[in-house]
C-alpha cells in the first residue's frame, strides 16, 4: 500500500489499535473475534453487539443496481484499517466517510454512474512473525460485519484487502468466502506485502506472478457462479513492475471484474511514468484503477484533481484514496 521503507515499522503498532488476530485458525469463517477487553472491565460485562448488516441488494444485483460493473459504473473507493488513520481515510466515523466518498464520486462520473468503495484492509502485514510466524495479522470478523453494514447502509460496495505477509495468498482468500459469497463485496490484493518463507514485510518488496493472479480470480469466478452472483471486483495493487512478473498469465472469468490499481507514490510526474509503465501492456480484460496518497503525494505538491485523473489514458475506471 505505502513505500516499503519505514512503513511496517508502524503496522505493529496500528495493529493493536485495529485489534487484529495472528494466531493460527483465529477468525475462522463465522466465528467472531471478540474485541480486546479494555484494562479493568469486569468478567462479566459483555462486548458491544455486532451491528447486524442491512439485508443485501436485490437478489443478483449490485447496490446500485443491474448485474456488470463496466462501462455502466465508475468506481471510486476510500480504504482503510480500523482505528488506524495512517492506512486511509476509511478508519472510523463511517457515515462521515461514507458522505465525503459520495460527494467525491460525483466528481469522476464524467457520463457514469459513480459507484463509491469502501476497501477495507481485513489481513494487514506486520514486522513481527506473531504467534504462527506468518507476518500478518487479522482484523475480527465483527468489523467487517460493521463496514459490510455501513456500505450496504450507503449502497457501497466493500472490497476485502489483503496483505498476507508470509501467509499463502489463495487460503487467505478462502478464509473470506463468508462475505466473498455475497453480491456486494469483492476483494483486493496488495502483493508488495506477498513475501517469501524467510523475508520480512517491509524489509524487502513482496511478489507475485500472473499465475497466482489467475488463481484468484478463477476462485472467484467459481463463487459468482455457484451462488448467481453479479459481477464481482478483484483488484490487485502494483507499485512498480517488479511486483507482478508473467502477468499476460491472467486471464478472464466469467463473472470477475480483475482491475489493476496503479499504486505509484510521489510527484505527479513520477505517478503519470509509473502510469504508463505499468498500463502499457495490460493484460486482455484487465481494467486500469489509479491510486492517489492523501500523506505521500502531498509531500511533493498537490494532490491530483478528478480532472487530472480522468485525463490518463485508459480511463482509470477505479480511483483509490489512501
Amino acid at each position: 500500500m505505502r513505500t516499503v521503507p519505514g512503513v511496517v515499522a508502524v503496522f505493529g503498532l496500528l495493529l493493536g489499535v485495529a485489534a487484529c488476530s495472528d494466531e493460527p485458525g483465529a477468525a475462522a469463517p463465522g466465528a467472531t473475534t471478540p474485541p480486546a477487553s479494555s484494562a479493568g472491565s469486569s468478567p462479566t460485562t459483555r462486548p458491544p453487539a455486532t451491528p447486524t448488516p442491512p439485508s443485501a441488494p436485490v437478489e443478483g444485483e449490485l447496490p446500485r443496481g443491474g448485474r456488470t460493473i463496466f462501462p455502466k459504473y465508475q468506481l471510486v473507493a476510500y480504504v482503510g484499517l480500523p482505528g488506524s488513520p495512517a492506512l486511509g481515510p476509511l478508519d472510523k466515523d463511517l457515515d462521515a466517510r461514507a458522505a465525503r466518498l459520495e460527494k467525491l464520486s460525483r466528481a469522476y462520473a464524467a457520463g457514469r454512474t459513480p459507484q463509491p468503495v469502501m476497501e477495507l484492509i481485513t489481513v494487514v502485514a506486520k514486522a513481527t512473525p506473531g504467534q504462527d510466524r506468518m507476518y500478518r495479522g487479522r482484523i475480527p470478523d465483527a468489523k467487517i460485519d460493521e463496514y459490510l453494514a455501513a456500505a450496504r447502509k450507503h449502497k457501497m460496495l466493500l472490497l476485502l484487502d489483503v496483505q498476507p505477509g508470509r501467509a499463502k495468498i489463495l487460503p487467505e482468500v478462502k478464509r473470506l468466502e463468508r462475505w466473498l459469497k455475497e453480491p456486494d463485496v469483492g476483494l483486493a490484493f496488495d502483493p508488495e506485502w506477498a513475501v517469501g518463507p524467510n523475508q520480512v514485510p517491509g524489509r524487502v518488496f513482496g511478489r507475485t506472478t500472473g499465475t497466482e493472479l489467475d488463481s484468484i480470480a478463477s476462485y472467484l469466478s467459481g463463487l459468482v457462479q455457484t451462488h448467481k452472483l453479479p459481477e464481482k471486483v478483484f483488484v490487485f495493487h502494483q507499485l512498480s513492475a517488479r511486483i507482478v512478473t508473467g502477468e499476460q498469465a491472467l486471464r478472464r472469468h466469467p463473472g470477475v471484474v480483475t482491475i489493476k490499481s496503479v499504486d505509484g507514490i510521489g510527484a505527479r510526474a513520477d505517478k503519470l511514468e509509473t502510469w504508463g509503465k505499468l498500463t502499457q501492456r495490460l493484460p486482455a480484460g484487465v481494467h486500469a484503477g489509479f491510486k492517489l496518497f492523501h500523506t505521500e503525494d502531498t509531500r511533493h505538491g498537490p494532490l491530483m484533481t478528478p480532472a487530472q485523473v480522468l485525463a490518463l489514458r485508459p480511463r482509470p475506471e477505479l480511483v483509490v484514496y489512501e
